[in-house]
């Protein structure tokens, strides 16, 4: 059974910064394409690079994660887990996850270049990016 991750905003959208989201989303697809379960899973927020949400969520078998905004040391982070990263998904998390499946949801090819900007006005945590 595939597994998909998405960050998710307390209003049930995607969210469009990786490491501040509310939660994430973890779905389960059947071998028919369809979702069969989703399970929520809390998010320590900040950044994503520094969490251990990419072990966790490898733990539980996710291959992929559909993400909004997200750093390019988050996206390490989750290729090293095992993870590939679609970058640029928005709206509601079940639909861009049946999206996906379908063949229709592409990686935008662009990091959160705010995200970049925060680390390098010298806030006291850093990322490998």
């Amino acid at each position: 059974m595939k597994k998909i991750a998405v960050p998710v905003t307390q209003n049930n959208q995607v969210d469009d910064h990786f490491g501040h989201c509310e939660f994430y989303n973890v779905y389960s697809v059947s071998d028919d394409g369809e979702i069969a379960e989703v399970q929520t899973i809390p998010s320590v927020q900040g950044c994503g690079c520094k969490s251990n949400i990419a072990g966790v969520l490898a733990g539980m078998g996710v291959t992929t994660m559909l993400a909004g905004g997200i750093g390019a040391g988050a996206i390490n982070v989750l290729n090293y887990a095992g993870i590939e990263v679609v970058r640029g998904c928005s709206g509601d998390p079940a639909t861009v996850v049946r999206s996906f499946l379908a063949g229709l949801v592409a990686d935008s090819g662009e990091s959160c270049h705010q995200h970049e900007a925060h680390h390098q006005e010298g806030h006291n945590h850093q990322c490998n990016h």
